[in-house]
């Protein structure tokens, strides 16, 4: 099965297809259902270009499927050139407005029909197979028995399901809900994710209110069952979010209504044997508002699961790397509707959550030679201006250094076997923190602060800490990929503690 990971941006792109990803899905400029993803813009195509000539087996698929209205047709019509300068394998669509153009301005690239679209049965597969589709990714309601008679009665149509990550609670995510409380539509791309808000249960107390919870007072507050029906049915009920005190949304619960609100995270990583059976040809994971981390752990750990799977690897050597999907941002997990509806009905509450914080990534390794040289240069230059004061100036320089020796110029030292590599701080760190690095074969290291230093790449100087914006690189006798990870366990997780995000 072809692996499909999402990509926000050009470095998760390059992270998920250096973790193990068949293939990679993108946005351009707001055609896309995640607006609020940093998308693709100006001269990116070039870095996507390069990307895809570094990793020349690797796919590009752009999503265009945003449900499009007539002023959207328009833009996306004056930007198609833009469009042109990416190496798109395929478009992912749900709007068929904009099929025949594509067909005809893209007359190679393939044309996948996204889940928005909510396709799941047969008769439908084949109705878009005819219209051109190479790809259908169905709708997220299709179980694994459905799936199967699909592929049987269209085996020449491709098949794609997501295997892992935020579901909505919305029939295939075509939710109203966002729109409706704020004004933010998720069929356009700016879904506000108003589902997983902190909501509190209780009562806008008009005078009939008011009159109606006297009477319910009047048998003790205690309900029968009967009684907490009438009460769930009568519309005095409301929502309030813990943000938008005051504004108050009704509650109305009628019979068999599923619940609503967060619904826990996709896993399928267990169950990739049974989706493959049943006909799957691509599984793919959500995420593209989702972090470099992110995206790199849950690429690397599917890889490794498929990789099990076909053979190319034991499973005792996967394992490691599929459980470590648990130290990730995530919600509990479900199967969703593959075996059965209720295990999807079933919700959480909270955000998602990591013991972790991405600290860094390396970029590659640098000159050694050069910043070793830059720091001897930098303190034989300092030694000579030193050197050349008046002798009572250099004395009270000297005495200086001595009371304040944090001023005196510190350069890393040559180590035999030690290499220095670009380091992308995205947090502060401090030199002789124990640090853990994760790449595509390492499932996880502990870097004593005693096995690295960290240097000014231009000057040589010896850096006491790092932060992000900064010219900063690591010296150590470690091995480390371009695309290494560095993280560190994050002070202020608390297992089974639901942190406030700050949304």
């Amino acid at each position: 099965m072809e692996l499909v990971c999402p990509a926000g941006n050009v470095d998760k792109l390059a992270y998920a297809y250096n973790y193990g990803a068949d293939t990679a899905y993108i946005g351009l400029k707001r055609f896309s259902l995640r607006i609020k993803a940093d998308n693709f813009y100006d001269d990116e195509y070039k870095r996507v270009i390069d990307l895809k000539k570094k990793y020349p087996n690797k796919r590009l698929f752009c999503a265009l499927n945003i449900a499009f209205h007539n002023h959207d047709l328009e833009q996306f019509y004056k930007n198609i050139d833009y469009f042109h300068e990416y190496p798109i394998d395929a478009f992912i669509v749900q709007d068929l407005g904009v099929v025949r153009f594509l067909q005809k301005e893209f007359p190679g690239t393939h044309l996948h029909l996204s889940t928005q679209a909510s396709c799941m049965n047969k008769e439908a597969v084949k109705m878009y197979r005819d219209l051109g589709f190479k790809r259908v990714v169905l709708g997220r309601e299709v179980t694994l028995d459905e799936i199967r008679k699909i592929k049987d009665e269209v085996p020449d149509m491709e098949l794609e399901c997501f295997a892992h990550g935020a579901m909505c609670i919305a029939y295939s995510g075509r939710c109203l809900m966002s729109a409706y409380l704020t004004g933010r539509s998720a069929q356009s791309g700016f879904c506000s994710q108003t589902c997983r808000w902190d909501f509190d249960v209780g009562t806008q107390k008009s005078a009939s209110d008011r009159l109606r919870l006297a009477e319910l007072n009047e048998k003790g507050g205690v309900l029968s069952a009967s009684d907490a029906k009438l009460v769930a049915q009568s519309g005095i009920l409301t929502l309030e979010e813990h943000q938008r005190r005051g504004e108050f949304f009704p509650v109305f619960e009628g019979d068999d209504f599923t619940a609503v609100l967060s619904s826990k995270d996709l896993c399928m990583i267990n169950n990739l044997k049974d989706m493959r059976d049943a006909g799957v040809d691509a599984i793919k994971v959500e995420g593209r508002m989702k972090s470099v981390y992110y995206v790199a752990m849950v690429a690397r750990a599917y890889r490794k699961a498929l990789d099990a799977l076909d053979g190319k690897i034991s499973e005792a050597e996967a394992r490691p790397f599929m459980d470590a999907l648990g130290e990730v941002a995530h919600r509990e997990s479900t199967t969703g509707f593959y075996y059965n509806r209720g295990d999807a009905d079933k919700t959480t509450i909270g955000a998602s959550d990591s013991p972790y914080m991405l600290a860094a990534t390396i970029e590659g390794s640098l000159d050694s030679e050069s910043v070793l040289s830059a720091g001897e240069k930098l303190v034989a230059d300092r030694n000579a201006e030193i050197e050349a004061m008046h002798p009572n100036a250099r004395a009270a320089v000297l005495r200086d250094l001595e009371k304040h020796p944090e001023k005196v110029v510190r350069t890393v030292t040559r180590r035999s076997g030690w290499k220095v590599y670009k380091l992308n701080a995205l947090n502060k760190i401090d030199s002789g923190s124990d640090l853990e690095i994760i790449s595509p074969t390492i499932l996880s290291k502990i870097v004593k602060g005693s096995e690295y230093e960290f240097v000014n790449p231009v000057t040589g100087e010896k850096l006491d800490w790092v932060n992000a914006d900064h010219e900063c690189a690591i010296y150590t006798d470690l091995e480390l990929e371009e695309g290494t990870l560095v993280r560190m366990k994050d002070p202020d997780f608390v297992e089974g503690k639901i942190r406030d995000t700050g949304r």
